[in-house]
């Protein structure tokens, strides 16, 4: 299964130095039965984009909670197998997730299973930035934090093989 996990740049520079995302069980996002519910099309190629702005938006998330992060959001997109995955909405035993596409990863994710990593351009930062500031007043409902923390969404995350890692946390 394909899953999405979210980051920031120091947490992608530890990983490489590690060879590997530890410890487990790790947040990714992925399509789920409820997210090609929620999303109702067949396409696999928008349902993983669906998963995809799902682990972008939980980026944004920790970049907010880390005051020292660089201000632009990390995916890393990697393959795992199915019996990889424990809770969430990819769980064997169907429990529900906390949400929408969110699947745990079990273990350790070396990085020879990433496929690729997404991140923003240098020229997101300061949408990366307010969107980071007001993710919590738009956990409250403020609609102009909404606004901030949406205009993120207008940037396109920028796709890199594995072999680039070094230049982005370089």
């Amino acid at each position: 299964m394909r899953v999405y996990v979210p980051l920031t740049l120091s947490r992608l520079a530890e990983a490489y130095k590690a060879g590997e995302l530890a410890p487990g069980p790790l947040t990714a996002y992925a399509v789920t039965p409820a997210l090609r519910e929620w999303y109702a099309t067949d396409d696999m190629e928008e349902l993983e984009y669906a998963a995809l702005s799902r682990a972008a938006l939980a980026s944004l998330r920790l970049i907010a909670g880390d005051s020292g992060a660089v201000r632009r959001r990390v995916v890393l997109a990697a393959d795992v197998p199915d019996g990889g995955l424990e809770g969430g909405e990819a769980s064997a035993s169907g429990a529900a997730s906390d949400g929408l596409g969110e699947v745990r990863v079990a273990g350790v994710l070396g990085l020879k299973k990433v496929a690729a990593v997404h991140v923003d351009a240098q020229d997101a930062e300061g949408d990366v930035a307010a969107g980071a500031e007001a993710m919590g007043a738009a956990d409250q409902g403020d609609e102009d934090a909404r606004f901030a923390v949406e205009g993120v969404e207008e940037h396109e995350l920028l796709w890199f093989a594995t072999q680039e890692i070094p230049g982005l946390i370089g």
